[in-house]
């Protein structure tokens, strides 16, 4: 009984080592691959195989391409603030005839509350000099809204009058102001040189300077107040018609700003107001 216990493990312990697979042979070699690196990016493929070739191919296209001598940049916007620097000599008939009674504290504004918004429905760039010195202009609207921090109400001039009152203070005992704000918007044409000091990156470093023609296609005045509610009252309140301003623009990277100042007074008559608007511009380039 021992003998055939015996030979029954050596035959088991045979078998199991025939049994056993050895791993430790050679392994395929693994295909040698390339790899391209853009930016942060890898891209890992097969070596010789039409997907590398065709890849390296484009990543050497995309490396020689020359940038554009005219590019187009669609529906840019802009959001500051608006104000203005008040030169009115308010003792002067002019400015009394124009707001009887007025004096320096009637057209202060809610500087923080002021807000301009500016949408441009394109802007070009022409290559002036290799791609960094360029020339900068597009079309669009420039919306200003002027919130003041006392009852000025604007009404509209009465047609058979020459130079009537416009402003006045309302001073009704009991009402109370929500809002007042005098709105004047523009179609406007910037026109700036750019110097662009990066060419070869999108997002760069640069700065613009230069000046814009805007016309005024519509002002109005709105109020809110505890017992009239809602008011809008439409005219041009003898603002000037045509707004030439200087502009700039500032690129740091991702970031833009942009600013303008009006180079004359946005009143026809009465006051002396220079407006100047300044904020972040939301543009590719």
């Amino acid at each position: 009984m021992k003998r055939i216990l015996t030979l029954c493990i050596t035959v088991c312990t045979i078998m199991t080592g025939f049994a056993q697979t050895d791993t430790t042979g050679k392994q395929k070699p693994v295909p040698e691959n390339d790899t391209i690196r853009i930016g942060g990016m890898i891209i890992i493929r097969k070596a010789g195989t039409k997907e590398a070739i065709h890849e390296q191919n484009k990543i050497r296209d995309r490396h020689n391409e020359k940038p554009s001598n005219l590019s187009t940049n669609w529906w840019i916007f802009d959001i500051g603030f608006s104000n203005y620097t008040d030169n009115t000599v308010y003792t002067g008939a002019s400015a009394q005839a124009y707001a009887p009674g007025s004096n320096n504290t009637w057209f202060g504004l809610k500087g923080w509350k002021s807000r301009n918004v500016n949408i441009w429905v394109f802007m070009q760039r022409l290559n002036m000099i290799k791609h960094v010195v360029n020339l900068k202009y597009g079309l669009g609207i420039e919306l200003n809204n002027y919130y003041y921090k006392r009852p000025v109400r604007y009404d509209p001039k009465p047609p058979a009058t020459l130079n009537p009152p416009v402003v006045s203070l309302d001073v009704t005992v009991g009402r109370k102001y929500n809002k007042d704000k005098l709105a004047a918007d523009y179609l406007t044409a910037p026109l700036m040189f750019n110097f662009n000091f990066t060419p070869d990156r999108k997002k760069g470093f640069g700065i613009s300077a230069g000046i814009s023609a805007g016309y005024l296609y519509s002002a109005r005045n709105k109020t809110v107040t505890s017992d009239e509610g809602k008011k809008k009252a439409k005219d041009d309140f003898n603002l000037e018609k045509w707004k030439l301003s200087y502009v700039a623009e500032l690129s740091l990277g991702p970031i833009r700003f942009y600013g303008s100042m009006a180079v004359k007074n946005m009143y026809e008559r009465g006051l002396d107001m220079k407006p100047y608007n300044f904020g972040f511009r939301f543009s590719n380039w």
